[in-house]
């Protein structure tokens, strides 16, 4: 079942239109649960904005944000009360490109686990690296790329992501 309803959100209610228009209707409420019903394990109260995509092997917690055209791979944990801006990626494999012998395509992948914690707030554009962890209360500017874990209460920016400053 959650199969079909996985294949029904990307063909039918993936690009719908966003909540602040007049004419969406309950299509953002529609989308938000058919994600909660495909997701391994899903809390109350996610919002899923229009082009959100997440594959059905991730976690969400409660009172998150899928940004508007996310892209979230598999074996991603985001924590409760996470918000994201537009086209955020989070990745969760990289290509293999230790043989010289074979080209990069046929070496396969690397499959990690991406942790993102507990009232974390992912600018416009952002985009964490597979088997990063990104801890609690973290702010991650806009256009930054994690390419490493970053602690609690942490502000990062910039490519790739260093910390500016504590929130604590």
């Amino acid at each position: 079942m959650k199969k079909i309803i996985f294949v029904f959100y990307l063909f039918f209610l993936k690009n719908t239109p966003e909540d602040y228009r007049p004419y969406a209707i309950f299509f953002p409420r529609l989308r938000s649960l058919a994600v909660r019903l495909y997701l391994k394990k899903c809390g109350k109260k996610l919002r899923v904005k229009s082009g959100a995509e997440i594959s059905p092997n991730s976690v969400v917690g409660f009172d998150s944000e899928l940004g508007t055209r996310c892209m979230v791979q598999s074996n991603v944990n985001i924590g409760n009360n996470v918000i994201m801006g537009p086209d955020v990626k989070i990745y969760s494999r990289n290509h293999k490109f230790d043989s010289l012998e074979l080209p990069i395509q046929k070496q396969g992948k690397n499959y990690y686990q991406t942790k993102i914690g507990n009232d974390v707030w992912l600018g416009a554009h952002v985009i964490i690296t597979a088997g990063c962890n990104v801890g609690n209360h973290v702010i991650i500017a806009a256009g930054a790329v994690v390419t490493e874990d970053i602690p609690d209460f942490a502000i990062v920016g910039g490519v790739p992501a260093k910390i500016l400053k504590y929130r604590n």
